[in-house]
C-alpha cells in the first residue's frame, strides 16, 4: 500500500491522520478522505505561492506639469519617486519614453521591500515651442508590471535671430528666400511680389539693380540699407510681354557695394497658362482636342553614349486648329522636334524624340511637356525611360 508518513523525519500530524483514515476506512470513507486531502493540498499550495511574494511599485504621483517656461530655459527635469510596497526586491527592467525629446534616468539596482527609488525625467524644449504631453512607460517585475508616467507643459518660443528669420543670403544681405515664385498666372496677367532685403552687418550696404528684361519690373525702396535695417524689393511680372507658356525660370541680379558678382541673384519663376475664360459653350464644343497614341515609351537597355529615337503621334480630334504653344524637356539630353505647330481637324503629326545617353548610366526617366490650345487639356506630359549600360 501507499505510505505518506515516512517520507520525512518530521511527520506532520495531519498526514498521519489521513494515512490512518485511508488504511482503516471503507471505500466511501476513502473517497471522502481523498477529497479532503486534495482540498488541503490546494490550500497549502496557495500558502506557498503567497509566501513567495511579489514586488509592488507605488509612485507618489504619475503626472507632472512643468507649467509654462521659455524655450531658452533649456532642459526641464523632474524626479518621480516610488516605493517598493511588495515583499521581494523590485527590479526596473525598462523605462521607455514616447519621444526622443524626453530622457529618463532610473535606479539600476534592485530596490528592497520598503525602500524608495526614483525615475528622473528630462524634457528638451529646444526647437519645440508650444504645448506638449509625453508619456514614459515603466516596466518592472512588480505585480503592477507596467506603469505609465506623464509629463506636460507649455514652451514659450524664444525670439528668433535675424539669421533664423532670414536664412538665405545675397552677398551681405539676408532674405527669407532667394526665389520669387508666382506659381501660376494667365498669359494676360501681371503679378507682383515683394521681398525684404535685410542688412545684418555693422556697415551701410549700397544696392543697385542690373538691367532687367521688359516683362520684369523691379524697384528697391532704399538704395542704401543701414546696419540692421531693411529695404523692400518689389517685382512685377507681365506675362503678356513674355509671350511664353508653361514653367519659366529666370533670374535678376543686384549690384551690391559696387560688386556685380553673378552670385548676387534672385530667381524668378512662374507658370504661364492660356486664358480660356472668354470662350463660350459653343467655342468649347468646337475647340481643338489633343490626343496622343501613347504617353510613355521605354527604350529598354541601351549602351552608354548611344542616341535613340522614338516618335509619338499627336492628333487633333477637335473641330478647330490645334496649336502647339510650346514643347519643353526635363533634360538637355532630350531633344524634341515637332513636324509642325498647327494641326488641322482630324490631322495627325509625328513628334520625334531623341535621347542622348552620353555621360549617363543606369535607369533614366525623362519628361516632355507639350502645351497646346486645347482648353480642356492644355498641358500633356510624355515620359521616356531607359536603362543605360556601361560601354564595353
Amino acid at each position: 500500500m501507499f505510505s505518506f508518513a515516512y517520507q520525512t523525519r518530521i511527520i506532520p500530524h495531519w498526514i498521519i491522520i489521513f494515512e490512518n483514515l485511508i488504511f482503516n476506512a471503507n471505500y466511501t470513507d476513502m473517497k471522502i478522505a481523498f477529497s479532503l486531502f486534495t482540498v488541503l493540498l490546494l490550500f497549502i499550495s496557495g500558502l506557498t505561492t503567497a509566501q513567495q511574494g511579489k514586488a509592488k511599485i507605488e509612485f507618489e504621483k504619475t503626472t507632472h506639469d512643468y507649467g509654462t517656461f521659455k524655450e531658452e530655459s533649456g532642459l526641464q527635469t523632474y524626479t518621480f519617486k516610488f516605493t517598493n510596497k511588495g515583499n521581494v526586491p523590485l527590479i526596473l527592467n525598462n523605462v521607455q519614453p514616447s519621444c526622443g525629446c524626453t530622457t529618463p534616468e532610473w535606479e539600476r539596482k534592485p530596490i528592497a521591500p520598503g525602500q524608495e527609488g526614483y525615475i528622473k525625467v528630462s524634457y528638451d524644449p529646444k526647437g519645440r515651442p508650444g504645448t506638449f504631453n509625453k508619456s514614459i512607460q515603466v516596466i518592472s517585475n512588480a505585480e503592477n508590471a507596467t506603469v505609465v508616467l506623464y509629463i506636460k507643459g507649455e514652451v514659450s518660443p524664444r525670439e528668433k535671430t535675424l539669421a533664423e528669420i532670414y536664412p538665405q543670403t545675397i552677398g551681405p544681405l539676408r532674405v527669407k528666400t532667394n526665389n520669387i515664385a508666382f506659381t501660376k498666372q494667365t498669359e494676360i496677367e501681371t503679378k507682383t511680389e515683394q521681398l525684404e532685403l535685410v542688412n545684418d552687418t555693422e556697415n551701410d550696404v549700397k544696392v543697385e539693380l542690373k538691367e532687367t528684361p521688359p516683362h520684369i519690373k523691379v524697384s528697391i525702396s532704399e538704395s542704401v540699407i543701414k546696419p540692421k535695417g531693411k529695404a523692400i524689393l518689389t517685382l512685377s511680372y507681365d506675362a503678356s510681354k513674355k509671350k511664353m507658356y508653361g514653367f519659366i525660370m529666370e533670374s535678376i541680379y543686384l549690384n551690391i557695394d559696387g560688386s556685380s558678382d553673378y552670385r548676387n541673384r534672385i530667381a524668378v519663376s512662374t507658370t504661364v497658362e492660356e486664358d480660356f475664360s472668354a470662350l463660350s459653350p459653343e467655342d468649347l464644343k468646337n475647340a481643338p482636342v489633343v490626343e496622343f497614341d501613347s504617353k510613355d515609351f521605354d527604350f529598354g537597355d541601351i549602351k552608354q553614349g548611344s542616341k535613340v529615337q522614338h516618335t509619338f503621334s499627336l492628333k487633333n480630334a477637335g473641330k478647330r486648329d490645334l496649336i502647339i504653344r510650346r514643347v519643353s524637356t526635363s533634360c538637355g539630353c532630350t531633344a524634341v522636334t515637332p513636324e509642325k505647330t498647327m494641326i488641322g481637324q482630324n490631322e495627325s503629326v509625328p513628334l520625334k524624340v531623341e535621347f542622348d545617353s552620353t555621360g549617363k548610366l543606369g535607369r533614366q526617366n525623362k519628361t516632355i511637356t507639350v502645351i497646346t490650345n486645347d482648353p480642356k487639356n492644355s498641358t500633356t506630359i510624355l515620359r521616356i525611360s531607359t536603362n543605360i549600360q556601361a560601354a564595353q
